[in-house]
């Protein structure tokens, strides 16, 4: 499971741990500013060494991970979780902020019906008079 190697290029470590489904959308997130390393942005060829802490956001939820394992080669969950462990702070956060979104009520992922939108009119005619 863990090459030999003692660095391993950014990208493909997220690749390889299963971050990203491609090396491409590795890329992107990094470029855009999603994946921090040590607390700074990083470039995609930059070394992953172990015991390194990356920060990844991914679309609501931001990970903030220790590297206990290098790898090149994507394989299974099982073995891609060996590669990373998360913090305990990071996941309690996690933890509480699904919690706030989910007695929020959450975004609709949908178009409403007519129905919601019938109810919508009906909402915003009460301010309007």
């Amino acid at each position: 499971m863990h090459d030999q190697a003692t660095k391993v290029r950014l990208d493909k470590w997220l690749w390889a741990a299963r971050f990203f489904k491609t090396r491409g959308l590795a890329k992107a997130a990094i470029e855009g500013g999603k994946v921090h390393y040590e607390g700074q942005r990083a470039k995609c060829s930059r070394m992953v060494e172990l015991g390194a802490e990356l920060t990844v956001r991914q679309g609501w939820d931001e990970k903030t991970i220790k590297v206990t394992g290098l790898s090149e080669q994507r394989r299974g969950a099982p073995e891609a979780a060996k590669l990373y462990q998360e913090t305990k702070a990071s996941e309690d956060k996690r933890a509480e902020q699904a919690a706030a979104r989910k007695a929020m009520g959450g975004v609709s992922a949908h178009r409403p019906t007519k129905k919601e939108r019938r109810d919508q009119s009906r909402f915003w005619q009460q301010f309007e008079e």
